[in-house]
């Protein structure tokens, strides 16, 4: 039934792994300090939201794979989460996510739980878990060829995973979260997978571990996410932060000369002055605003912008920005082109 094993009567069994070594290319210049798990949205860090639906699983034993400015990250989650039972593994080389999943072996008793560090998704997955029932979370996307994908038979098995076939052979892709009940059988077709040699892209990945343990006889049900935010780049960081303040709605300061449009989360530290502040914009601690018109964007700790009109934007820690306000006595029917945009009439 579904890679139904016995039910699981004490969730300390489960162990998260939470890659989370990426050097977050496609987030540069902001991951050059930062790594990406720690860049925010909404007013948290990503690895704090990541923690927090980690733990509301049941879940409390984690283990980080880090990399890029790990540091950064443990000392962050024994700041943070100190009740957690965490366990740091250093990755060395980048050989793909199959290998970086396998350096946590020796941590790893029972059940285990992977969510990959810059994956959000919200899905009825808990009771599942407790029933100690395998599932990969799925996402039905337009071009399936930047994924892997999963193909189902009609109960909802996964007969078959693929990591980014050219062809088309489902819409089905693989959201970055998977619950494995046989993580021994898990580890065995890493080993298997990495002692053979065997590449797909030239790394090591962990579908095709996966599929090994499909062709084993191993029952795994793909289970739909609601949502799923892959925050690896500015648009995806953005939608994520549009989609959690509308959803959490935090609380926002009254300022004398300042309009706010919510949703908006601006840290109590910040200090604003002449601005209009919103819709779906975050502003970090101690960061100081002044003339400043923002949609859509994210302003982080310590940054200082002023006289400027932003959209879609994302400003690192401590950064500095302003622009050039002008001043405009404009009479009927003129026409101003800016940013060199052509002059077109619809």
């Amino acid at each position: 039934m579904h890679g139904k094993r016995d039910i699981i009567h004490n969730m300390k069994e489960i162990t998260c792994i939470l890659p989370v070594a990426g050097i977050g290319k496609r987030l540069q210049p902001h991951t050059f300090t930062m790594p990406k798990v720690l860049l925010p949205v909404a007013g948290k860090p990503i690895l704090g939201y990541l923690i927090e639906y980690i733990r509301n699983l049941g879940i409390n034993r984690i283990v980080f794979i880090t990399g890029h400015l790990g540091n950064k990250i443990v000392e962050f989650v024994q700041t943070k989460y100190r009740e957690l039972d965490s366990v740091f593994v250093k990755q060395e080389e980048f050989l793909g996510l199959g290998y970086a999943i396998s350096l946590a072996e020796e941590h790893v008793n029972g059940p285990v739980f992977i969510n990959l560090g810059d994956t959000l998704i919200e899905a009825d997955t808990r009771h599942l878990i407790k029933d100690g029932i395998s599932w990969i979370a799925l996402k039905e996307v337009d071009d399936p060829r930047r994924f892997g994908v999963a193909i189902t038979d009609g109960t909802g098995i996964i007969t078959k995973v693929i990591e980014k076939p050219q062809d088309f052979l489902s819409r089905q892709a693989l959201c970055g979260v998977y619950f494995l009940n046989n993580s021994r059988l898990l580890f065995s077709c890493l080993k298997t997978l990495i002692n053979t040699g065997k590449r797909t892209r030239n790394e090591f990945q962990l579908t095709d571990a996966i599929e090994m343990m499909i062709e084993k006889g191993e029952k795994i049900l793909g289970i739909p996410a609601k949502i799923w935010f892959d925050c690896g780049k500015v648009e995806t960081l953005l939608e994520t932060n549009r989609y959690l303040l509308e959803k959490n709605r935090p609380s926002v300061p009254s300022l004398p000369t300042v309009v706010i449009n919510e949703p908006a989360f601006i840290d109590p530290s910040a200090q604003l002055r002449n601005c209009v502040i919103g819709p779906f914009v975050s502003i970090g601690k101690n960061v100081s605003m002044s003339n400043v018109i923002v949609q859509n964007s994210i302003i982080n700790d310590n940054a200082n912008v002023k006289n400027i009109v932003l959209t879609d934007s994302v400003i690192g820690y401590s950064a500095f920005l302003a622009g050039n306000l002008q001043k405009i006595n404009l009479g009927d029917a003129s026409r101003i082109s800016l940013m060199g945009e052509e002059d077109t009439f619809f």
